[in-house]
């Protein structure tokens, strides 16, 4: 038996190593590729180019729109602003556990869909939204919700909604260099043979290889830090209130509805509490090569660690 304070920081242990090999990987990606561009244009090796500014500005640009983010994903899902008196359960335990945790209540949506889901965002708890579906708060109960809902306030502790955000933006930024990198090895007419010398082949070469791979490699990683942030909030949840059985029954309540959430999509599924698009041929036992891909880890692994916290 595992107590919380030990969940927790093994798992913050773990979290830091995947961001720390993430945030390696994607720099040296994006140098690789940045330098085979000014290659294939004449540069010396080391030249920023044109390529260098279009990436800082195409960053500037995806920062910028990532402080709207929280209305972006509320308007993608259709979500409405709670009401008080219609969603009284759902207020007050998250008025309860943000006070318990010290931070402001968060701003409570609602997406009318019977499939039970929730998902939080903003880019700090003081700009926080908390967003759960018609039929989670009619399919839980008080103690299942709160457990939820500690769930998704701990993902606004961790500054999880952040992170998520800017991870999505490198490993965009990375897919979008290696796909505009490729074309041009196919249609380009670029100055690939302006005394390039071997340093330059090879640079060609491993900037090909990085083209077809990293935004593999970089969307595995970051598919690998949504599932080690997800345990942690698990976590996060018990330690706000004392009680892993709310938590443990909600999952498995969520897990065992075959009704896939119809406002989700693939850029938003890795918010929700579990994957949103789930359904009878999800529930069936998969291979590890396959968890790779998956946004969450399975609800079974969960259940497992959560009933080890004392």
């Amino acid at each position: 038996m595992q107590n919380i304070y030990e969940v927790q920081s093994a798992n913050k242990r773990k979290s830091l190593l995947v961001i720390v090999g993430f945030v390696a990987f994607v720099m040296l990606a994006i140098y690789v590729l940045i330098q085979a561009f000014s290659i294939y244009f004449g540069y010396q090796v080391g030249a920023l180019g044109i390529f260098g500014f279009a990436l800082i500005f195409s960053g500037l640009s995806s920062f910028v729109s990532y402080y709207y983010s929280d209305k972006i994903v509320l308007g993608i899902s259709g979500a409405k602003e709670a009401n008080r008196d219609q969603h009284f359960d759902f207020y007050t335990a998250a008025e309860n556990l943000s006070l318990a945790a010290g931070v402001p209540v968060p701003r409570l949506y609602v997406i009318n869909d019977t499939a039970p889901n929730a998902f939080a965002t903003g880019r700090n708890p003081d700009q926080a939204v908390i967003c759960a579906t018609t039929g989670l708060l009619e399919k839980l109960d008080r103690t299942e919700l709160e457990g939820v809902v500690a769930h998704e306030l701990s993902h606004i502790i961790n500054y999880d909604t952040r992170l998520m955000t800017l991870v999505t933006v490198m490993v965009g930024i990375v897919a979008l260099l290696g796909d505009f990198f490729l074309r041009m090895q196919w249609f380009g007419n670029g100055s690939r043979d302006k005394d390039s010398g071997n340093s330059g082949a090879i640079f060609l070469i491993i900037g090909f290889l990085f083209a077809l791979l990293a935004p593999l490699v970089a969307t595995l990683i970051k598919l690998a830090i949504s599932r080690r942030r997800e345990y942690m909030a698990d976590a996060g949840a018990v330690s706000l209130t004392r009680q892993p059985s709310g938590l443990i029954s909600a999952l498995k309540k969520i897990s065992g509805d075959t009704e896939a959430l119809e406002a989700a999509n693939k850029a938003t599924a890795h918010m929700y509490i579990a994957n949103p698009f789930q359904g009878k041929k999800d529930r069936r036992a998969v291979s590890k090569m396959a968890n790779l891909f998956n946004t969450h880890p399975p609800i079974e692994k969960r259940v497992q660690m959560l009933e080890k916290m004392s």
